[in-house]
């Protein structure tokens, strides 16, 4: 059986409102699924739940939605809330950050300049269109959001008080040694993770390069930030991120 379409509603969703879509989301419905009247559809809006509507032309361009049976209910906040800190990295490789952390459950993600960033300049509208379109796919009820780009300073001074930063660490402390040796590596994350249950978190992940050794002397003075140590390799930036969050979501998170 062919999968209904799911759309994300700016508007209240409620039985027999018709909800007007726009030129994007029409022109999908009725030019590349080629819908007729009738139709039926999924909407959801991050407040009340998941509708099943049926789809009725408003133009030969346009189109309108009206639900008719709400099929899941909003939840509420269920477990900690996840925020992504990342140094913005290379198009292609930042849109896979933004279209992962959506489909394993962010509630934010910010885009942080580091020392070694960069990528200094981000669209905002790009990044939400993104999560967007991995909202709709992964079936979430909600949409991420996505923060302005900010210093590093600035992205730590905006978190909500009491949230545990997870600071993916990936070097060593010997200065004339390769991504500085053996010496003060990080603890493993999973090991972090347990001690961290229940408590809401920012993962951060720095840029291609790494982050600087003043940047990591700070961050490993700053009061609620756990380095952590994700292997003996040096990941990508893109990978890390990723990986990062699917250990939280497999300790922390809820997958449980």
């Amino acid at each position: 059986m062919a999968t209904i379409p799911r759309l994300f509603v700016d508007a209240p969703l409620a039985e027999a409102g018709a909800v007007a879509l726009d030129d994007e989301q029409s022109n999908y419905l009725l030019r590349v699924l080629r819908l007729e009247d009738g139709a039926s559809v999924r909407l959801f809006n991050g407040r009340d739940g998941e509708w099943t509507a049926t789809v009725h032309k408003t133009s030969a361009k346009r189109a309108e939605a009206t639900p008719s049976r709400q099929t899941r209910t909003q939840p509420g906040q269920i477990g900690t809330r996840l925020t992504l800190l990342f140094a913005p990295v290379k198009k292609d490789q930042t849109d896979l950050i933004l279209e992962k952390a959506t489909e394993l459950g962010a509630a934010r993600i910010r885009p942080v300049l580091t020392e070694r960033t960069q990528t200094r300049t981000v669209r905002a509208d790009r990044f939400r269109k993104i999560a967007l379109e991995a909202a709709e796919q992964t079936e979430r009820l909600d949409l991420p959001e996505i923060l302005d780009l900010a210093s590093l300073d600035a992205a730590l001074d905006a978190l909500e008080p009491g949230t545990a930063v997870i600071f993916c660490d990936e070097a060593g402390d010997e200065a004339e040694a390769p991504w500085g040796g053996q010496a003060g590596r990080a603890r493993p994350m999973l090991e972090v993770l347990e001690e961290l249950k229940g408590r809401s978190a920012a993962i951060l992940t720095g840029p291609e390069g790494g982050f600087t050794p003043a940047e990591r002397a700070f961050l490993r003075g700053r009061a609620e930030t756990w380095p952590v140590s994700l292997g003996p390799r040096i990941l990508r930036a893109e990978t890390a991120a990723i990986s990062a969050m699917t250990l939280w979501q497999a300790v922390c998170g809820d997958w449980g």
